[in-house]
């Protein structure tokens, strides 16, 4: 079993590679709270809302995102269409009453929050560990290694890198390898529900 740590970042090395997915798995696995800081497009389902109804979390686990922005693009462009100013000074790690807060980002690691400064400052702000999302399939590997060398540059802690989609042995050793850290997979499931969810994490971490 992982010990996670009490409060963590789930981070990606792209976008729609399952971090929210991910995200969810956590929540039905631990006793946790949910934290969206920046949410970017409203028209759909937002990842809140779907972390909420899949893990079937109270009010009392999730917390409302900090900046709701009308268009699905990165936070900086989306901000910039909604005449709004984000700031780093604006976000503060909010009280939770769980085990653990998880804090997902957007997008990838370089993607800006505004013209100056991008999710990986903002991770450094909190100074929480990190877990690191990538695909499993092939291009994984420079993408997730350079992403991993870009926490390590800020210093920042990475407890554990999981690949989601098809198993990969190859792309798991070689990460582990290089990455030297614990990497985990999360295979594509035919249906994703709370059952099919604690059911990976169980088989994941325990």
């Amino acid at each position: 079993m992982i010990n996670f740590p009490g409060r963590f970042f789930v981070t990606g090395t792209d976008t729609e590679i399952g971090k929210t997915v991910v995200s969810t798995m956590l929540m039905c696995g631990l006793d946790a709270t949910y934290w969206k800081p920046i949410q970017s497009g409203l028209e759909e389902e937002t990842d809140t809302q779907f972390v909420q109804r899949v893990s079937e979390s109270g009010n009392d686990r999730i917390i409302p995102e900090r900046y709701r922005l009308n268009t699905p693009m990165s936070p900086h462009a989306s901000a910039d269409i909604d005449g709004v100013s984000i700031s780093l000074s604006d976000f503060e790690l909010p009280e939770f009453h769980t085990k653990h807060l998880i804090v997902e980002g957007a997008g990838g690691l370089i993607v800006p929050i505004n013209w100056k400064e991008t999710v990986l400052d903002l991770i450094e702000k909190f100074n929480i560990p990190v877990l690191l999302v990538a695909r499993s399939s092939l291009g994984t590997l420079n993408h997730t290694l350079l992403s991993l060398k870009a926490l390590k540059d800020r210093d920042i802690d990475v407890f554990g890198v999981i690949l989601s989609g098809d198993i990969h042995d190859s792309n798991r050793e070689t990460i582990a390898h290089f990455g030297r850290i614990p990497v985990f997979e999360l295979e594509r499931l035919e249906e994703v529900s709370y059952e099919s969810l604690d059911g990976a994490f169980n088989e994941i971490f325990e």
